[in-house]
C-alpha cells in the first residue's frame, strides 16, 4: 500500500498542473471508486463540474484538493494500487481507469487526471471541509485550517510542521504495546506504514516488540528523528516501488527499494553489522529487523 513518500510524491506532482484549475467535465467509468462518497455517480459530478481547485493537500496517506469556496474537496485514497495520473486532454483510456476528471489551467490548457484503480480498493469523495481541532493547516499544502470530514481522526504525519511530537512522545511512554504497533496506529502518527517503521527501527536500532514504556523520552525523540531521515530520503527517491502498480502522475516509478536496510531483507546480511536480517510474521504483514542490533528488552 502506498504510504506517505508515495502520496507525497503524487501531491506534489499534481499540485502544479491541478492547483487553480478549472473542472470542466468528469466522466465516472466505474462506480466502485466511489466507495466513500455517499451519493453516487451523478452527484459527485454535479458537485464537481464548474468549480475551481484551491490546493493539493495530504495528511498522512490522504490526499485531497480542496474547491472553491473551502467547504469541500475531492479527497482520494490510493488504497492497495490506485494511481492518480495527469495525461493529455485526448490521451486514451488508462488500463484499470475508473474516473477522468477534465480539468482547464490558465497557464497548462487542457489536462486530464485519471484516477486509475486494478484492485479496486481506492476511491474518490467529494467531503466537506471542516475545521482542524489545532487551528493549523490541515495538512501539507495546503493554507487553510480545514481537512476533509473522513480525514478528522487520522493524527497528523511526522513531516507536518503541526505535528505535536511532545504529545507523541508522552503517548508513547505511557502505552504497554509494541513500539511498531504504535508507529503504525494513525491515531496518533499517520503515513509511516509498514516498510518506513522497519526502516526507521533499524535506522534507531529498537527492536519492534519493545513496549512503549520501556523506552526514555530521548529514544522516543531519536527514533522519530530517523523516521524524518528515513522519510525525506524515500521522498528524495521518488518512493517505494516493487512493482508497477505504484508510479507517479507520470506513470513513472520511485526507487528507493533499492535503499532499504530491512524491510523485504530477511535471511540477508544487515548492512551495519553483518549478521541475518530476521523476518516475522506480523498483523497479517512480515517485520523485518536485525536480531543483534536491535536487542529486545
Amino acid at each position: 500500500m502506498p504510504e506517505l513518500p508515495e502520496v507525497e510524491v503524487v501531491r506534489s506532482g499534481l499540485a502544479p498542473a491541478v492547483v487553480g484549475a478549472r473542472i470542466a467535465a468528469v466522466d465516472v467509468f466505474d462506480e466502485r471508486a466511489l466507495t466513500r462518497h455517499p451519493g453516487g455517480a451523478v452527484d459527485f459530478v454535479g458537485r464537481l463540474e464548474g468549480r475551481s481547485i484551491t490546493a493539493a493537500a495530504r495528511r498522512g496517506k490522504f490526499l485531497w484538493m480542496p474547491l472553491d469556496g473551502d467547504d469541500e474537496a475531492i479527497i482520494a485514497h490510493l488504497g492497495m494500487s490506485g494511481q492518480m495520473l495527469l495525461r493529455a486532454p485526448d490521451a486514451g483510456a488508462e488500463r484499470h481507469e475508473r474516473v477522468r476528471v477534465h480539468i482547464e489551467h490558465p497557464q497548462h490548457g487542457r489536462l486530464a487526471v485519471v484516477f486509475s484503480d486494478q484492485r479496486t480498493f481506492g476511491s474518490l469523495a467529494v467531503d466537506p471541509l471542516l475545521p482542524t481541532a489545532d487551528g493549523a493547516p490541515g495538512g501539507f499544502g495546503s493554507d487553510v485550517p480545514r481537512a476533509p470530514s473522513q480525514v478528522a481522526h487520522i493524527a497528523r504525519d511526522p513531516l507536518d510542521p503541526a505535528f505535536d511530537e511532545r504529545r507523541f512522545t508522552d503517548a508513547v511512554r505511557g502505552r504497554s504495546s509494541a513500539i511498531k504497533r504504535i508507529l503504525l496506529d494513525q491515531t496518533l502518527v499517520s503515513g509511516i506504514g509498514n516498510i518506513y517503521a522497519d526502516e526507521s527501527l533499524w535506522a534507531a536500532r529498537i527492536h519492534p516488540e519493545t513496549h512503549g514504556r520501556a523506552l526514555s523520552a530521548q529514544a522516543v525523540r531519536r527514533l522519530m528523528g530517523e523516521v524524518r531521515l528515513v522519510l525525506q530520503k524515500a521522498l528524495a527517491e521518488g518512493g517505494t516501488s516493487f512493482d508497477a502498480q505504484y508510479v507517479n502522475v507520470n506513470g513513472q516509478a520511485g526507487y528507493f527499494a533499492h535503499s532499504l536496510n530491512a524491510y523485504g531483507r530477511g535471511g540477508r546480511p544487515c548492512p551495519r553489522c553483518g549478521g541475518p536480517i530476521r523476518r516475522e510474521a506480523f498483523m497479517n504483514r512480515s517485520s523485518h529487523y536485525c536480531p543483534r542490533c536491535q536487542r529486545r528488552r
